[in-house]
């Protein structure tokens, strides 16, 4: 498990803008070591800078896209093309403008989709796509060089909220009924699925973020604060403009 390290960006554009090029080199330096890269995809306001950011870097031609494979961390249970959809969202502001090889975008299961309108077999549907990818010497999931997420103002992390039974869940995805935030019904990747990635990227930006960054890098319990259970493999990046960086202990470095 990573040592939780972060950096500090004046305001949301600036964060975005830092963010879209960590990820071009991350990209760019996966490709080098594997020869191709994978990635998955959160959604939010921040996230929808990030992409766009992302579509206007010129270094965004140095990737090879048709060697980038997509994942999903969650996903709002709803039909393909529902503007709500966090793939929706992705295809918007960034998928659309870069030669992407379709075989390789792996949305979240739609609720009109073949498992019908049904999370638990969209899950399942899910977590068998990944097993397919899955890499050497791991019968259930893919790597992934750079998962980002999120954060809620209630601390949560793709759509695993405080509290919610989806903690008692090993399965690599799980069904979310009943979520605090609509819509009500979503698929979401499991906290024991999300810390297999190499890195693990929390992106936050604005004041109603403050408390729950700050009581995440404080040591909260994960049941109560998801966002405090997230580990990458090799390192976890906390990337904030300083609003959410209110809170933020004092032990924690800042790079500005």
């Amino acid at each position: 498990m990573s040592e939780a390290s972060v950096a500090v960006h004046a305001d949301p554009d600036l964060l975005a803008q830092a963010v879209a090029a960590r990820l071009v080199v991350k990209l760019l330096d996966a490709q080098a070591d594997r020869g191709q890269a994978s990635v998955v995809l959160t959604g939010g306001r921040i996230a929808a800078a990030v992409y766009r950011a992302v579509a206007k870097l010129p270094a965004r031609d140095a990737v090879d896209w048709s060697r980038v494979d997509l994942w999903w961390g969650d996903e709002r249970f709803l039909p393909a093309g529902d503007p709500e959809r966090n793939e929706t969202q992705a295809r918007a502001a960034l998928l659309a403008a870069l030669p992407i090889d379709p075989a390789r975008v792996h949305p979240m299961p739609a609720s009109d989709g073949p498992a019908g309108n049904d999370p638990e077999a969209a899950a399942a549907g899910y977590a068998e796509e990944l097993a397919r990818a899955a890499r050497p010497g791991n019968a259930a999931l893919p790597h992934f060089d750079v998962l980002m997420l999120g954060v809620g103002e209630d601390g949560h992390v793709a759509s695993v909220f405080p509290e919610h039974p989806v903690h008692h869940d090993n399965r690599p995805v799980s069904a979310v009924r009943g979520s605090p935030k609509p819509p009500p019904v979503r698929t979401t990747l499991t906290l024991p699925t999300i810390n297999t990635a190499e890195e693990v990227w929390l992106v936050a930006a604005g004041a109603d973020k403050a408390r729950a960054v700050g009581m995440a890098l404080a040591g909260a319990g994960p049941v109560q604060l998801p966002a405090a259970g997230v580990h990458g493999v090799s390192r976890t990046l906390w990337l904030l403009d300083r609003a959410a960086a209110a809170g933020v202990p004092p032990r924690f470095r800042s790079l500005r």
